[in-house]
């Protein structure tokens, strides 16, 4: 069965951090460009980081960029998302999934397929 599971959420103060982790299974995660997109209360689900499959293209929303750092490993098949200096309109359901593979260039927030596992939730509160 392909999937994704996400873990590492919790309720964290302003400023904080948490490391998400998306763990694949059922396919070689390493043939595939994979993103992280989160979906608050009341709001559309954005993109929030990308990472292509050799890892040498990152690209992250303008709300996150210096605070969040995309990685993987896939070895481990498995990407982390690293967030640093958490506010609280972070807080939302966070999710991971495959987005376009890129030939060449900027990997893109675009969802392949609309596939959403079960999330994890990041709260951010005081």
């Amino acid at each position: 069965q392909l999937q994704f599971v996400e873990s590492g959420g919790g309720l964290v103060q302003p400023g904080g951090s948490l490391r998400l982790s998306c763990a694949a299974s059922g396919f070689p995660l390493d043939y595939y460009d994979i993103g992280w997109f989160r979906q608050a209360p009341g709001k559309e689900r954005e993109g929030v980081s990308c990472i292509s499959r050799s890892a040498d293209s990152k690209n992250y929303a303008d709300s996150v960029k210096g605070r969040f750092t995309i990685s993987r490993d896939n070895a481990k098949n498995t990407v982390y998302l690293q967030m640093d200096s958490l506010k609280p309109e972070d807080t939302a359901v966070y999710y991971c999934t495959w987005v376009v593979n890129q030939v060449q260039g900027t990997c893109v927030m675009t969802p392949t397929y609309n596939y959403w596992g079960q999330g994890t939730q990041v709260t951010v509160s005081s």
